[in-house]
Protein backbone atom coordinates (compact mmCIF):
# COMPACT_ATOMS: atom_id res chain seq x y z
CA UNK A 1 0.00 0.00 0.00
CA UNK A 2 1.53 3.37 -1.03
CA UNK A 3 1.91 6.36 1.24
CA UNK A 4 -1.00 8.27 -0.32
CA UNK A 5 -3.41 5.38 0.21
CA UNK A 6 -2.14 4.95 3.74
CA UNK A 7 -2.75 8.64 4.52
CA UNK A 8 -6.22 8.47 2.99
CA UNK A 9 -7.00 5.49 5.21
CA UNK A 10 -5.80 7.34 8.31
CA UNK A 11 -7.92 10.37 7.46
CA UNK A 12 -10.99 8.24 6.79
CA UNK A 13 -10.63 6.48 10.15
CA UNK A 14 -10.08 9.84 11.89
CA UNK A 15 -13.18 11.33 10.23
CA UNK A 16 -15.24 8.28 11.24
CA UNK A 17 -13.92 8.54 14.80
CA UNK A 18 -14.82 12.22 14.98
CA UNK A 19 -18.34 11.62 13.63
CA UNK A 20 -18.86 8.80 16.08
CA UNK A 21 -17.88 10.98 19.05
CA UNK A 22 -19.88 13.98 17.85
CA UNK A 23 -23.02 11.83 17.82
CA UNK A 24 -22.68 11.18 21.56
CA UNK A 25 -24.87 13.29 23.84
CA UNK A 26 -22.21 13.10 26.54
CA UNK A 27 -19.78 14.96 24.24
CA UNK A 28 -22.11 17.92 23.80
CA UNK A 29 -23.00 18.01 27.48
CA UNK A 30 -19.32 18.03 28.37
CA UNK A 31 -18.55 20.69 25.75
CA UNK A 32 -21.22 23.00 27.20
CA UNK A 33 -20.14 22.64 30.82
CA UNK A 34 -17.53 25.40 30.74
CA UNK A 35 -19.60 27.99 28.82
CA UNK A 36 -22.50 27.40 31.18
CA UNK A 37 -20.15 27.72 34.16
CA UNK A 38 -18.82 31.06 32.86
CA UNK A 39 -22.37 32.30 32.28
CA UNK A 40 -23.84 31.16 35.58
CA UNK A 41 -20.77 31.64 37.79
CA UNK A 42 -21.31 35.35 38.53
CA UNK A 43 -25.03 34.76 39.06
CA UNK A 44 -24.46 31.97 41.57
CA UNK A 45 -21.70 33.97 43.26
CA UNK A 46 -24.03 36.90 43.84
CA UNK A 47 -26.81 34.56 44.97
CA UNK A 48 -24.68 32.62 47.44
CA UNK A 49 -22.89 35.63 48.92
CA UNK A 50 -24.37 36.66 52.26
CA UNK A 51 -24.23 40.45 51.97
CA UNK A 52 -26.78 41.10 54.69
CA UNK A 53 -25.20 42.80 57.73
CA UNK A 54 -25.63 41.24 61.15
CA UNK A 55 -28.28 43.16 63.08
CA UNK A 56 -27.16 44.42 66.52
CA UNK A 57 -29.16 46.01 69.34
CA UNK A 58 -27.46 47.61 72.37
CA UNK A 59 -29.43 48.25 75.59
CA UNK A 60 -27.47 50.68 77.77
CA UNK A 61 -29.06 51.12 81.19
CA UNK A 62 -26.01 52.82 82.72
CA UNK A 63 -26.91 56.23 81.32
CA UNK A 64 -23.61 56.60 79.44
CA UNK A 65 -22.73 56.75 75.81
CA UNK A 66 -21.49 53.18 75.35
CA UNK A 67 -24.13 52.32 72.75
CA UNK A 68 -23.22 55.33 70.61
CA UNK A 69 -19.49 54.58 71.03
CA UNK A 70 -19.99 50.99 69.85
CA UNK A 71 -21.96 52.05 66.79
CA UNK A 72 -19.43 54.76 65.93
CA UNK A 73 -16.51 52.35 66.25
CA UNK A 74 -17.98 49.72 63.94
CA UNK A 75 -18.98 52.43 61.45
CA UNK A 76 -15.38 53.71 61.52
CA UNK A 77 -14.02 50.21 60.83
CA UNK A 78 -16.45 49.78 57.92
CA UNK A 79 -15.23 53.09 56.48
CA UNK A 80 -11.60 52.03 56.97
CA UNK A 81 -12.16 48.88 54.91
CA UNK A 82 -14.17 50.86 52.37
CA UNK A 83 -11.25 53.27 51.94
CA UNK A 84 -8.80 50.39 51.63
CA UNK A 85 -10.93 48.66 48.95
CA UNK A 86 -11.50 51.92 47.10
CA UNK A 87 -7.78 52.78 47.13
CA UNK A 88 -6.90 49.31 45.81
CA UNK A 89 -9.45 49.80 43.03
CA UNK A 90 -8.01 53.22 42.18
CA UNK A 91 -4.47 51.81 42.22
CA UNK A 92 -5.35 48.80 40.07
CA UNK A 93 -6.86 50.94 37.30
CA UNK A 94 -4.59 54.05 37.64
CA UNK A 95 -7.40 56.42 38.58
CA UNK A 96 -5.40 58.60 41.01
CA UNK A 97 -5.88 61.63 38.77
CA UNK A 98 -9.50 61.86 39.94
CA UNK A 99 -8.27 63.61 43.11
CA UNK A 100 -4.58 62.98 43.94
CA UNK A 101 -4.83 64.42 47.47
CA UNK A 102 -7.87 62.37 48.52
CA UNK A 103 -7.29 59.63 51.13
CA UNK A 104 -8.51 56.96 48.70
CA UNK A 105 -5.83 58.02 46.16
CA UNK A 106 -3.01 57.36 48.65
CA UNK A 107 -1.86 53.79 49.20
CA UNK A 108 0.94 53.90 51.77
CA UNK A 109 -1.06 54.21 54.96
CA UNK A 110 -3.52 52.62 57.31
CA UNK A 111 -6.42 55.04 57.38
CA UNK A 112 -6.85 56.95 60.63
CA UNK A 113 -9.79 58.75 62.17
CA UNK A 114 -8.60 61.98 60.54
CA UNK A 115 -8.60 60.31 57.11
CA UNK A 116 -12.10 58.99 57.70
CA UNK A 117 -13.32 62.41 58.86
CA UNK A 118 -11.82 64.04 55.75
CA UNK A 119 -13.39 61.39 53.53
CA UNK A 120 -16.83 61.89 55.05
CA UNK A 121 -16.52 65.68 55.07
CA UNK A 122 -15.78 65.57 51.33
CA UNK A 123 -19.05 63.75 50.68
CA UNK A 124 -18.11 60.15 51.38
CA UNK A 125 -18.34 57.36 48.82
CA UNK A 126 -20.85 59.07 46.52
CA UNK A 127 -18.61 62.10 46.06
CA UNK A 128 -15.53 59.92 45.51
CA UNK A 129 -17.28 57.80 42.89
CA UNK A 130 -18.49 60.90 41.07
CA UNK A 131 -14.89 62.14 40.75
CA UNK A 132 -13.65 58.70 39.70
CA UNK A 133 -16.38 58.43 37.09
CA UNK A 134 -15.05 61.55 35.39
CA UNK A 135 -11.71 59.85 34.66
CA UNK A 136 -12.73 56.18 34.46
CA UNK A 137 -11.82 54.81 31.00
CA UNK A 138 -14.26 52.73 29.03
CA UNK A 139 -13.92 49.07 29.91
CA UNK A 140 -12.92 49.63 33.54
CA UNK A 141 -15.58 48.13 35.82
CA UNK A 142 -17.41 50.28 38.32
CA UNK A 143 -16.42 50.07 41.98
CA UNK A 144 -18.75 47.94 44.08
CA UNK A 145 -18.62 48.52 47.82
CA UNK A 146 -19.12 45.62 50.21
CA UNK A 147 -22.03 45.75 52.61
CA UNK A 148 -21.15 46.63 56.23
CA UNK A 149 -20.63 43.74 58.59
CA UNK A 150 -23.01 45.06 61.25
CA UNK A 151 -26.15 47.21 61.35
CA UNK A 152 -27.14 48.81 64.65
CA UNK A 153 -30.79 49.45 65.43
CA UNK A 154 -32.78 50.38 68.56
CA UNK A 155 -33.90 47.43 70.68
CA UNK A 156 -37.59 46.50 70.47
CA UNK A 157 -39.66 47.98 73.29
CA UNK A 158 -40.44 44.57 74.82
CA UNK A 159 -36.73 43.77 75.00
CA UNK A 160 -35.67 47.16 76.32
CA UNK A 161 -38.19 46.96 79.18
CA UNK A 162 -37.49 43.34 80.18
CA UNK A 163 -35.80 42.81 83.55
CA UNK A 164 -33.67 40.03 85.04
CA UNK A 165 -33.97 36.60 83.44
CA UNK A 166 -36.87 37.85 81.33
CA UNK A 167 -34.39 39.89 79.30
CA UNK A 168 -32.55 36.76 78.14
CA UNK A 169 -35.83 35.00 77.42
CA UNK A 170 -37.04 37.93 75.33
CA UNK A 171 -33.74 38.06 73.40
CA UNK A 172 -33.91 34.34 72.62
CA UNK A 173 -37.52 34.70 71.52
CA UNK A 174 -36.45 37.36 69.05
CA UNK A 175 -33.73 35.05 67.70
CA UNK A 176 -36.28 32.29 67.15
CA UNK A 177 -38.84 34.57 65.55
CA UNK A 178 -39.21 34.56 61.77
CA UNK A 179 -38.51 38.28 61.49
CA UNK A 180 -35.90 39.74 59.15
CA UNK A 181 -35.73 42.92 61.23
CA UNK A 182 -35.16 41.29 64.61
CA UNK A 183 -31.67 41.68 66.14
CA UNK A 184 -29.22 38.79 65.84
CA UNK A 185 -26.92 40.11 68.58
CA UNK A 186 -28.08 41.83 71.75
CA UNK A 187 -25.69 43.61 74.13
CA UNK A 188 -26.88 44.55 77.64
CA UNK A 189 -25.03 47.12 79.75
CA UNK A 190 -26.43 46.99 83.27
CA UNK A 191 -27.61 49.82 85.52
CA UNK A 192 -24.68 49.34 87.94
CA UNK A 193 -22.04 49.67 85.23
CA UNK A 194 -19.14 50.55 85.71
CA UNK A 195 -19.23 49.48 89.39
CA UNK A 196 -20.26 46.06 88.08
CA UNK A 197 -18.28 45.88 84.80
CA UNK A 198 -20.00 42.75 83.49
CA UNK A 199 -21.51 43.07 80.00
CA UNK A 200 -24.03 40.51 78.76
CA UNK A 201 -24.02 39.45 75.11
CA UNK A 202 -26.81 37.34 73.61
CA UNK A 203 -26.36 35.97 70.08
CA UNK A 204 -28.42 33.87 67.71
CA UNK A 205 -25.22 32.23 66.47
CA UNK A 206 -21.64 32.03 67.62
CA UNK A 207 -20.45 35.66 67.46
CA UNK A 208 -17.34 36.49 65.49
CA UNK A 209 -14.18 36.90 67.50
CA UNK A 210 -13.58 40.26 65.80
CA UNK A 211 -16.94 41.55 67.06
CA UNK A 212 -16.27 40.50 70.64
CA UNK A 213 -12.72 41.90 70.65
CA UNK A 214 -13.82 45.24 69.16
CA UNK A 215 -16.72 45.51 71.60
CA UNK A 216 -14.36 44.74 74.48
CA UNK A 217 -11.88 47.38 73.29
CA UNK A 218 -14.57 50.08 72.97
CA UNK A 219 -16.12 49.32 76.34
CA UNK A 220 -12.67 49.19 77.96
CA UNK A 221 -11.98 52.71 76.72
CA UNK A 222 -15.40 53.81 78.02
CA UNK A 223 -14.81 52.12 81.37
CA UNK A 224 -11.40 53.75 81.81
CA UNK A 225 -12.82 57.15 80.89
CA UNK A 226 -15.49 56.79 83.60
CA UNK A 227 -12.92 55.70 86.16
CA UNK A 228 -10.64 58.62 85.25
CA UNK A 229 -13.60 60.99 85.53
CA UNK A 230 -14.26 59.60 89.01
CA UNK A 231 -10.65 60.56 89.88
CA UNK A 232 -11.20 64.16 88.77
CA UNK A 233 -9.83 63.91 85.23
CA UNK A 234 -12.00 65.79 82.78
CA UNK A 235 -13.72 63.82 79.98
CA UNK A 236 -11.79 65.81 77.36
CA UNK A 237 -8.42 65.01 78.95
CA UNK A 238 -9.38 61.34 79.36
CA UNK A 239 -10.45 61.12 75.73
CA UNK A 240 -7.22 62.80 74.56
CA UNK A 241 -5.06 60.36 76.51
CA UNK A 242 -6.89 57.28 75.29
CA UNK A 243 -7.17 58.38 71.67
CA UNK A 244 -3.44 59.01 71.27
CA UNK A 245 -2.14 56.57 68.67
CA UNK A 246 0.71 56.37 66.16
CA UNK A 247 0.15 56.89 62.44
CA UNK A 248 1.06 53.59 60.75
CA UNK A 249 2.42 53.62 57.21
CA UNK A 250 1.54 50.43 55.34
CA UNK A 251 3.68 49.35 52.38
CA UNK A 252 2.00 46.63 50.32
CA UNK A 253 2.42 45.55 46.69
CA UNK A 254 -0.14 46.82 44.18
CA UNK A 255 -3.14 44.59 43.45
CA UNK A 256 -1.81 41.39 41.94
CA UNK A 257 1.76 42.39 42.82
CA UNK A 258 2.36 40.44 46.04
CA UNK A 259 4.57 37.39 45.76
CA UNK A 260 1.86 34.98 46.84
CA UNK A 261 -0.89 36.74 44.88
CA UNK A 262 1.33 37.00 41.79
CA UNK A 263 2.15 33.30 41.91
CA UNK A 264 -1.51 32.36 42.16
CA UNK A 265 -2.55 34.66 39.32
CA UNK A 266 0.31 33.51 37.07
CA UNK A 267 -0.50 29.86 37.79
CA UNK A 268 -4.21 30.06 36.96
CA UNK A 269 -3.93 29.48 33.20
CA UNK A 270 -1.06 26.93 33.34
CA UNK A 271 -2.85 24.89 35.98
CA UNK A 272 -6.10 25.19 34.06
CA UNK A 273 -4.33 23.92 30.92
CA UNK A 274 -2.92 20.93 32.77
CA UNK A 275 -6.33 20.19 34.29
CA UNK A 276 -8.15 20.62 30.97
CA UNK A 277 -5.62 18.33 29.26
CA UNK A 278 -6.26 15.72 31.90
CA UNK A 279 -10.05 16.01 31.72
CA UNK A 280 -10.25 16.11 27.92
CA UNK A 281 -7.95 13.08 27.73
CA UNK A 282 -10.10 11.13 30.13
CA UNK A 283 -13.27 12.03 28.24
CA UNK A 284 -12.10 11.61 24.65
CA UNK A 285 -10.13 8.49 25.62
CA UNK A 286 -13.21 6.90 27.14
CA UNK A 287 -15.26 7.78 24.05
CA UNK A 288 -12.61 6.29 21.78
CA UNK A 289 -12.43 3.19 23.97
CA UNK A 290 -16.19 2.80 23.82
CA UNK A 291 -16.09 3.05 20.02
CA UNK A 292 -13.33 0.44 19.78
CA UNK A 293 -15.30 -2.00 21.94
CA UNK A 294 -18.40 -1.49 19.78
CA UNK A 295 -16.36 -2.16 16.64
CA UNK A 296 -15.12 -5.46 18.05
CA UNK A 297 -18.56 -6.51 19.28
CA UNK A 298 -20.25 -5.61 15.96
CA UNK A 299 -17.61 -7.42 13.91
CA UNK A 300 -16.68 -4.19 12.09
CA UNK A 301 -12.96 -4.71 12.54
CA UNK A 302 -12.78 -7.41 9.88
CA UNK A 303 -14.32 -5.02 7.34
CA UNK A 304 -11.98 -2.19 8.32
CA UNK A 305 -8.87 -4.35 8.19
CA UNK A 306 -9.82 -5.53 4.72
CA UNK A 307 -9.35 -1.96 3.52
CA UNK A 308 -6.52 -0.51 5.66
CA UNK A 309 -3.50 -1.63 7.65
CA UNK A 310 -3.77 -2.07 11.44
CA UNK A 311 -1.22 0.71 11.93
CA UNK A 312 -3.32 3.10 9.84
CA UNK A 313 -6.37 2.21 11.92
CA UNK A 314 -4.45 3.02 15.10
CA UNK A 315 -3.08 6.32 13.76
CA UNK A 316 -6.53 7.28 12.51
CA UNK A 317 -8.03 6.70 15.94
CA UNK A 318 -5.29 8.77 17.56
CA UNK A 319 -5.79 11.59 15.05
CA UNK A 320 -9.55 11.53 15.58
CA UNK A 321 -9.17 11.63 19.35
CA UNK A 322 -6.64 14.47 19.12
CA UNK A 323 -8.95 16.47 16.84
CA UNK A 324 -11.88 16.09 19.23
CA UNK A 325 -9.70 17.12 22.15
CA UNK A 326 -8.41 20.20 20.33
CA UNK A 327 -11.98 21.10 19.37
CA UNK A 328 -12.98 21.02 23.02
CA UNK A 329 -10.00 23.17 23.98
CA UNK A 330 -10.74 25.70 21.23
CA UNK A 331 -14.36 26.06 22.36
CA UNK A 332 -13.40 26.36 26.01
CA UNK A 333 -10.57 28.77 25.18
CA UNK A 334 -12.93 30.94 23.14
CA UNK A 335 -15.34 31.03 26.09
CA UNK A 336 -12.51 32.06 28.41
CA UNK A 337 -11.48 34.78 25.92
CA UNK A 338 -15.00 36.14 25.77
CA UNK A 339 -15.23 36.09 29.57
CA UNK A 340 -11.90 37.94 29.82
CA UNK A 341 -12.22 40.61 27.15
CA UNK A 342 -15.90 40.94 26.25
CA UNK A 343 -17.32 41.07 29.78
CA UNK A 344 -16.70 42.92 33.02
CA UNK A 345 -16.59 41.62 36.55
CA UNK A 346 -14.58 39.39 38.87
CA UNK A 347 -14.02 36.62 36.30
CA UNK A 348 -12.70 39.06 33.69
CA UNK A 349 -10.44 40.75 36.25
CA UNK A 350 -9.05 37.34 37.17
CA UNK A 351 -8.49 35.97 33.66
CA UNK A 352 -6.86 39.03 32.06
CA UNK A 353 -3.71 39.16 34.23
CA UNK A 354 -3.59 35.37 34.30
CA UNK A 355 -3.12 35.27 30.50
CA UNK A 356 0.05 37.40 30.60
CA UNK A 357 2.51 34.59 31.54
CA UNK A 358 1.37 32.45 28.59
CA UNK A 359 1.08 35.13 25.90
CA UNK A 360 4.61 35.02 24.40
CA UNK A 361 5.12 33.07 21.14
CA UNK A 362 7.67 30.72 22.74
CA UNK A 363 5.35 29.80 25.58
CA UNK A 364 2.42 29.32 23.19
CA UNK A 365 4.56 26.99 21.06
CA UNK A 366 5.59 25.03 24.18
CA UNK A 367 1.98 24.72 25.28
CA UNK A 368 0.94 23.40 21.87
CA UNK A 369 3.81 20.90 21.78
CA UNK A 370 3.24 19.50 25.25
CA UNK A 371 -0.51 19.48 24.82
CA UNK A 372 -0.39 17.51 21.56
CA UNK A 373 2.39 15.25 22.84
CA UNK A 374 0.45 14.53 26.01
CA UNK A 375 -2.65 13.76 24.01
CA UNK A 376 -0.82 11.28 21.78
CA UNK A 377 1.00 9.69 24.72
CA UNK A 378 -2.12 9.01 26.81
CA UNK A 379 -4.52 8.33 23.92
CA UNK A 380 -2.22 5.57 22.70
CA UNK A 381 -2.78 3.79 26.02
CA UNK A 382 -6.55 3.93 25.48
CA UNK A 383 -6.06 2.58 21.95
CA UNK A 384 -4.05 -0.34 23.34
CA UNK A 385 -6.73 -1.12 25.92
CA UNK A 386 -9.46 -0.96 23.27
CA UNK A 387 -7.56 -3.46 21.10
CA UNK A 388 -7.29 -6.03 23.92
CA UNK A 389 -10.85 -6.09 25.30
CA UNK A 390 -14.23 -7.22 24.02
CA UNK A 391 -16.51 -5.30 26.45
CA UNK A 392 -16.51 -2.14 28.56
CA UNK A 393 -16.68 -4.19 31.75
CA UNK A 394 -13.47 -5.95 30.71
CA UNK A 395 -11.91 -2.61 29.80
CA UNK A 396 -12.47 -1.32 33.33
CA UNK A 397 -9.92 -3.82 34.61
CA UNK A 398 -7.23 -2.08 32.55
CA UNK A 399 -8.66 1.44 32.65
CA UNK A 400 -8.82 2.06 36.40
CA UNK A 401 -5.12 1.36 37.13
CA UNK A 402 -4.12 3.60 34.21
CA UNK A 403 -6.36 6.44 35.41
CA UNK A 404 -5.10 6.19 38.98
CA UNK A 405 -1.51 6.13 37.75
CA UNK A 406 -2.12 9.37 35.88
CA UNK A 407 -4.45 11.22 38.26
CA UNK A 408 -2.90 10.72 41.70
CA UNK A 409 0.48 12.35 40.98
CA UNK A 410 -1.27 15.20 39.14
CA UNK A 411 -3.39 15.88 42.22
CA UNK A 412 -0.24 16.23 44.33
CA UNK A 413 1.36 18.33 41.58
CA UNK A 414 -1.48 20.88 41.57
CA UNK A 415 -1.32 21.19 45.36
CA UNK A 416 2.46 21.70 45.21
CA UNK A 417 2.16 24.41 42.53
CA UNK A 418 -0.52 26.28 44.48
CA UNK A 419 1.71 26.15 47.57
CA UNK A 420 4.62 27.57 45.54
CA UNK A 421 6.61 24.39 46.10
CA UNK A 422 8.98 23.27 43.33
CA UNK A 423 10.65 20.54 45.40
CA UNK A 424 11.93 17.15 44.43
CA UNK A 425 8.52 15.69 43.60
CA UNK A 426 7.80 18.40 41.01
CA UNK A 427 11.30 17.92 39.56
CA UNK A 428 10.82 14.15 39.28
CA UNK A 429 7.40 14.48 37.62
CA UNK A 430 8.93 16.86 35.07
CA UNK A 431 11.24 14.10 33.80
CA UNK A 432 8.82 11.16 33.88
CA UNK A 433 7.27 11.15 30.35
CA UNK A 434 3.85 9.98 31.54
CA UNK A 435 3.48 13.15 33.64
CA UNK A 436 5.80 15.51 31.73
CA UNK A 437 3.04 17.32 29.73
CA UNK A 438 0.98 18.07 32.84
CA UNK A 439 3.98 19.10 34.95
CA UNK A 440 5.63 21.37 32.40
CA UNK A 441 2.38 23.21 31.63
CA UNK A 442 1.58 23.55 35.34
CA UNK A 443 5.06 25.00 36.01
CA UNK A 444 4.83 27.70 33.34
CA UNK A 445 3.26 30.10 35.85
CA UNK A 446 5.87 29.68 38.60
CA UNK A 447 8.77 29.52 36.15
CA UNK A 448 10.70 26.65 34.57
CA UNK A 449 14.24 26.69 33.19
CA UNK A 450 14.46 26.51 29.40
CA UNK A 451 16.82 23.55 29.52
CA UNK A 452 14.30 21.62 31.62
CA UNK A 453 11.56 22.36 29.12
CA UNK A 454 13.70 21.39 26.11
CA UNK A 455 15.23 18.32 27.77
CA UNK A 456 11.93 16.94 29.06
CA UNK A 457 10.35 17.68 25.66
CA UNK A 458 13.02 15.67 23.82
CA UNK A 459 12.64 12.79 26.28
CA UNK A 460 8.86 12.93 25.82
CA UNK A 461 9.15 12.86 22.02
CA UNK A 462 11.50 9.84 22.11
CA UNK A 463 9.14 8.08 24.50
CA UNK A 464 6.17 8.67 22.17
CA UNK A 465 8.07 7.19 19.22
CA UNK A 466 8.95 4.08 21.21
CA UNK A 467 5.41 3.88 22.59
CA UNK A 468 3.85 4.01 19.12
CA UNK A 469 6.17 1.24 17.91
CA UNK A 470 5.36 -1.02 20.86
CA UNK A 471 1.65 -0.28 20.95
CA UNK A 472 1.51 -0.68 17.17
CA UNK A 473 2.77 -4.24 17.60
CA UNK A 474 0.29 -4.86 20.42
CA UNK A 475 -2.54 -3.31 18.41
CA UNK A 476 -1.81 -5.42 15.32
CA UNK A 477 -1.54 -8.68 17.30
CA UNK A 478 -4.61 -8.01 19.46
CA UNK A 479 -7.12 -6.86 16.85
CA UNK A 480 -8.35 -10.25 15.69
CA UNK A 481 -7.84 -12.08 18.99
CA UNK A 482 -11.53 -11.76 19.85
CA UNK A 483 -12.67 -13.66 22.92
CA UNK A 484 -9.13 -14.23 24.17
CA UNK A 485 -8.23 -12.35 27.32
CA UNK A 486 -4.46 -11.85 27.00
CA UNK A 487 -2.23 -12.82 29.87
CA UNK A 488 0.73 -10.70 30.91
CA UNK A 489 3.03 -13.10 29.08
CA UNK A 490 1.06 -12.74 25.84
CA UNK A 491 1.02 -8.95 26.17
CA UNK A 492 4.83 -8.94 26.52
CA UNK A 493 5.15 -11.23 23.51
CA UNK A 494 2.96 -8.92 21.44
CA UNK A 495 5.09 -5.93 22.48
CA UNK A 496 8.14 -7.80 21.28
CA UNK A 497 6.43 -8.68 18.02
CA UNK A 498 6.58 -12.39 18.77
CA UNK A 499 3.57 -14.38 17.44
CA UNK A 500 1.28 -15.17 20.39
Amino acid sequence: MNRSASMNGILLVAAREIRQILKMKSFWLTLLILPVAFALGPIFTETLNDDEPTRVAVVDRSGGGAAEALEARFAMEDTQWLLRDLSRYVQRYDLESAEPEAPWAQFDRWYTGADIAAFEAAGGLDAALAKIEAVRPEGVPEFEADAPDYAFAPAPAALASAQGDAFGDEARALFDADDDTAPEIVVLIGETYPEDPRIQLFSADQPRGSFVSTMQEVLTVDLRARLLAAQGVSPAEAAAVQSAAPVIAVDTPPPGGGARETLLVRSIVPLALAYILMMSLMLSGSWMLQGSVEERSNKLLESLLACIRPEDLMYGKLLGSLTVGLLMILVWGACAGVAAYATQGAIADLIRPALEPVSSPGIIAAILFFFIAGYILISALFVAIGAMVDSMSEAQGYLMPVLLLILLPITFLIQAILAGNSGWMVQVLTWVPLWTPFTVMARLGMGIEWWEMVGSGILLAVTIVLELVLIGRLFRASLLSTGQKPSLKKIVERFRGTPA
